[in-house]
């Protein structure tokens, strides 16, 4: 069972580990087995160390890696039951302009890391939209 402090726990550090892309504070937020999907049709990345690796752009399905001090982010949880969190929010790039709108299903493990993740993310229209 997960709380509500405790999710805005998490995510403040899944933030901080995204900002600093340092290799331990990442994989502090993941269990052993945890399943990661940054989109929700994808396959699951399976294992702690392979979703390091792809916080680091590398593996299939793997997000680029975004330059230091041109995004930001902002998530808080909106809805729990159990070890499942629904997190809402909003990635702000600077370099382009852009802004997304988040939505992650996290499911934890006793110990509060996350062992399931899945991410759905929308661009914003702009003025011109």
């Amino acid at each position: 069972m997960i709380d509500h402090a405790a999710v805005e726990r998490w995510l403040a550090a899944y933030v901080a580990a995204w900002k600093s892309y340092d290799r331990e504070a990442i994989a502090a937020l993941f269990a052993d087995d945890v399943t990661v999907r940054y989109h929700p049709y994808d396959e699951p990345i399976r294992g702690r160390d392979a979703v390091v690796e792809s916080w680091f752009g590398a593996g299939e399905g793997a997000p680029s890696t975004d330059a230091e001090g041109t995004y930001d982010a902002n998530y808080h949880p909106v809805a729990i039951d159990g070890d499942l969190a629904v997190a809402v929010g909003v990635s702000t790039y600077t370099d382009p302009a852009v802004v997304y709108d988040n939505c992650f299903l996290v499911r934890f493990d006793a110990d509060g890391r996350c062992r399931e993740f899945t991410e759905w993310y929308i661009e914003r229209p702009g003025p011109e939209a």
